[in-house]
């Protein structure tokens, strides 16, 4: 048994489903359970619905609405075949309940985190019904499972965390039957609460539901189905010539996906390696290439980096103590104002007197910083950007360090870390420097490539 998750970009339109039908046909020996995220830019589209309504803008919420309906009626009709028009009713059906749900929020004028959720999730909620109608009609058994019915959660709207246990155990009552003798289908990123409340795991939480669904019905292997051929020494969309990464470590990919790499959810792999169950990264759009595998252990490697991860857009607050040294209990009361606000820091540095941190999340900046200066002085830089060197053998080979800021000699380099994590080595650069520095690392750590692990 597999899971088979399929983001956005590979269930977007009649054409791309089609293709999903044709790579889920081809392991359908292997009894694969998919998971898909809604359709294209949905969420995006139904989070705008959302506010349009809330800022009592009606029509332009209604509107938005007709857009949507009208997507899935075109694509997810010309997909079902002899069943169209029991999906038809389907569709209609969470349209209408969307419309009222619209026209309250207009009047209100007020959205809730549980309303929000509760609109956030029709995507999903009709994209798996999408596709599990479009497998019907290309000749094999579907069955669809609404995945609020067997992941539970906490009551955290919009950000919920999964109850674990019961989860497993609803998944391996519920879907793992049904996966012996059709293929299962669900939405990923949606779930509910114990007393029936639809929750999301947060954006990008389709991967994290499929690694969920696969560590509780103990698969053999979870795929995460994307539009690139699996994750690349660099992000293509800051250098160009970029290779395939044929084999990661978990830790390796954690730390990728963390610091910028989009292909993968931070969260996906935590209920793998529990299981150690392996994680494959392939392209929806050319099937025939093998991807990158993540698995407890990688390959070993000749190059001492595997990819160049980076972050755009990053804020660094330099937080100074009004005393002349530290006091004890300092750095308790910085960390204590970040996680009041629910904020994650990235990267930390410290002296004597100072502290510096980055944050890639600016919601809540100005309340953090007035907390802040109630006992240090605050300064923020801007537009910065992180940069990590990622591999298993950054931490067995030396002189990584001095190879990598003998290329950036020019560069200022505003903040450096090595040690937090033996996997990478990390540093903070202006971001309008990001995409020449990367290319120049690049060069530097991948001239030459191991023929085991890259291609």
């Amino acid at each position: 048994m597999i899971v088979m998750k399929f983001g956005g970009s590979s269930v977007e339109s009649q054409q791309a489903v089609e293709r999903v039908a044709g790579i889920v046909k081809s392991y359908i020996e292997r009894k694969p359970i998919v998971v898909v995220s809604a359709m294209g830019k949905t969420t995006n589209k139904l989070l705008q619905v959302a506010h349009e309504a809330a800022a009592g803008r009606r029509d332009q919420a209604l509107a938005l609405v007709d857009e949507l309906r009208s997507y899935h009626l075109q694509h997810g009709l010309a997909l079902a075949g002899a069943h169209a028009a029991e999906l038809d009713r389907y569709i209609r059906a969470h349209f209408e309940w969307l419309d009222e749900l619209v026209k309250g929020l207009s009047v209100v004028g007020e959205l809730s985190a549980r309303s929000m959720d509760a609109i956030a999730s029709v995507g999903e909620r009709l994209s798996s019904l999408v596709v599990s109608f479009a497998f019907r009609a290309s000749g094999f058994k579907s069955q669809h499972v609404d995945s609020r019915s067997v992941i539970l959660t906490d009551a955290q709207f919009t950000h919920a965390q999964p109850l674990l246990e019961e989860t497993y155990a609803a998944l391996k009552e519920k879907v793992q039957p049904l996966a012996e003798n059709a293929v299962v289908v669900m939405g990923g990123f949606i779930a509910s609460t114990k007393d029936g409340h639809t929750t999301t795991l947060g954006r990008g939480g389709s991967d994290y539901s499929a690694a969920i669904v696969g560590a509780g019905v103990n698969a053999e292997e979870i795929q995460i189905w994307t539009d690139v051929d699996g994750m690349l020494t660099a992000d293509p969309r800051i250098v160009s010539g970029g290779h395939r990464v044929k084999s990661l470590s978990f830790a390796e990919a954690a730390e990728m996906a963390y610091f910028g790499a989009k292909v993968l959810h931070p969260a996906t792999v935590l209920p793998a390696v529990d299981k150690n169950i392996p994680v494959m990264i392939l392209n929806s759009r050319r099937p025939e290439v093998a991807g990158t595998r993540i698995s407890l252990t990688s390959v070993p490697s000749r190059n001492p980096v595997k990819s160049i991860s980076c972050k755009n857009d990053i804020t660094i607050l330099n937080i100074r103590s009004t005393r002349m040294l530290m006091a004890s209990g300092f750095m308790v009361r910085i960390f204590e104002v970040f996680n009041r606000h629910r904020t994650s820091v990235d990267m930390v540095s410290t002296s004597e007197v100072s502290v510096s941190l980055t944050v890639d999340n600016v919601e809540n900046l100005d309340a953090i910083c007035a907390e802040l200066r109630e006992f240090s002085e605050v300064t923020l830089e801007q537009g910065q950007a992180i940069v990590c060197l990622v591999g298993e053998n950054i931490r067995h080979t030396p002189g990584i360090a001095g190879r990598a800021f003998q290329v950036l000699s020019g560069t200022n380099i505003r903040m450096i870390s090595q040690g937090a994590s033996v996997l990478n080595l990390g540093f903070v650069i202006t971001g309008s420097e990001l995409a020449p520095v990367v290319a120049a690392l690049h060069k530097e750590f991948f001239a030459e490539l191991d023929p085991n692990v890259f291609d």
